[in-house]
């Protein structure tokens, strides 16, 4: 059977299994990733196009996130996998909107660090648009001025992992 099981899960004998959330995320053009290769589910290489980069979002605590959810449909037998990141972007600025412009008018992927130091890949093949952009200066004092954003794509497979020393040159350009 090619779909046979191949190991089962613990429960680990100590608490704080995974702190949630995402400390950056990173940007590109999905048809500026030039080539990738995976093994034993992580990618192990990652080339870019001549002169682009990964861009870098740093995010505030506690208020970004990248998750996965199985579509199933029984009736059909399909399965794929909805990707969704969700970024919040403080402060709205005439050059932060120009750069949500441009977003919403590209496929992007993007890599999601989270807060247990790994590197998550989502939208690796079909890649994610900006789906919904909530904008605003908030009512009172303290409410968020600045924007929420949310980027959606659906995959075949759940979001892959990064190896720690392909997502440490995230940000150089491609050669």
């Amino acid at each position: 059977m090619s779909c046979a099981l191949t190991q089962g899960y613990s429960v680990a004998d100590c608490k704080g299994g995974g702190l949630g959330g995402a400390k950056e995320v990173y940007i590109i053009e999905l048809a500026n990733i030039a080539s990738m290769t995976a093994t034993a589910g992580v990618i192990t290489a990652l080339s870019k196009a001549t002169g682009k980069r990964f861009w870098k979002y740093q995010q505030i605590k506690e208020t970004s996130y990248g998750k996965e959810t199985l579509q199933a449909n029984e009736a059909n037998g399909s399965n794929y996998w909805q990707h969704e990141v969700g970024i919040v972007l403080n402060r709205m600025k005439s050059s932060t909107r120009a750069e949500i412009v441009l977003l919403a008018q590209n496929i992007v992927a993007i890599v999601v660090k989270d807060n247990n130091g790994s590197f998550w890949l989502y939208g690796k093949e079909n890649g994610l648009q900006l789906s919904a952009n909530e904008g605003g200066t908030g009512t009172a004092m303290p409410d968020r001025n600045g924007y929420t954003l949310t980027f959606t794509g659906a995959e075949a497979e759940p979001a892959i992992e990064i190896a720690a020393a392909v997502a440490a040159d995230l940000e150089t350009a491609g050669s």
